[in-house]
C-alpha cells in the first residue's frame, strides 16, 4: 500500500505536525519545516538493532527505558526522531517525549542526512539539555560519545571496531563496535 503525503508549503506548528498522525514516513519538525527521510538502509538498521540489544539489559537494570525512533520535543516546533533514546519514566500513550525525560540520544549517520545528525540535531539536543549524545557511523563502525558541557557537546570518547566504548552514564556498559556491524 502506498501512502500519499501532501505536505504544507508554509511553516508548520507543533499542533499541525501532530495532526498529521502516524505515518509510515519518517517526518521530523525543524523550526516549522517538515523533514522527510526515506527508510534507513539495512546496514543502518542492523547497527540500530544490535546497539539496542546491547543496551536493553543495562538500561532496564538501571531503571531506565530504551526507545527506538520516537518523537522527542527539543524545543518549540522542534521534534526530531532519534534512532535510539534512553529515558526516565514517560507516558507511553503520549505521541511525543519531552527532552527533560531523555538521558541519552543516539543518531546513526546515513548518507541522506549525515550533516543533519552531526550539526543540526546535535545543536538541538544540546540546547534542550540532553546530557549525552551518541553518534554512530554504520560504515566505519565508529561510535562517538559527546557529553553536555554548558550548552554544547564536547567529545568524551571515540570507539572503533576492536576499541570498545565504555559508558558509565547514564548506564554502565562496554560495547565493541565490531559486534554492531554486518558480517564481512
Amino acid at each position: 500500500m502506498t501512502t500519499s503525503l501532501l505536505l504544507p508549503q508554509k511553516p508548520v506548528t507543533e499542533p499541525e505536525f501532530l495532526a498529521i498522525g502516524e505515518t509510515p514516513e519518517r517526518i521530523e519538525l525543524f523550526d516549522g519545516s517538515l523533514h522527510v527521510t526515506p527508510a534507513p538502509t539495512p546496514r543502518h538498521q542492523r547497527l540500530s538493532t544490535r546497539l539496542a540489544i546491547a543496551l536493553t539489559p543495562v538500561v532496564e537494570d538501571a531503571g531506565l527505558l530504551l526507545h527506538e525512533a520516537v518523537n522527542v520535543r527539543v524545543g518549540t516546533d522542534r521534534i526530531p526522531i532519534p534512532d535510539l533514546v534512553i529515558t526516565g519514566e514517560i507516558d507511553f500513550d503520549e505521541l511525543v517525549i519531552d527532552a527533560s525525560a531523555v538521558r541519552l540520544v543516539c543518531e546513526i549517520l546515513s548518507p541522506s542526512n549525515g550533516d543533519t545528525d552531526r550539526v543540526l540535531k546535535s545543536h538541538y539536543y544540546a540546547t534542550a539539555g540532553i546530557p549525552w549524545y551518541l553518534l554512530a557511523d554504520p560504515v566505519s563502525g565508529t561510535l562517538r560519545l559527546f557529553g553536555l558541557d554548558g550548552s554544547a557537546y564536547t567529545e568524551v570518547q571515540v570507539a572503533t571496531p576492536g576499541v570498545p566504548l565504555r559508558l558509565t552514564e547514564p548506564v554502565t556498559v562496554t560495547i565493541d563496535p565490531e559486534r554492531l556491524l554486518p558480517p564481512r
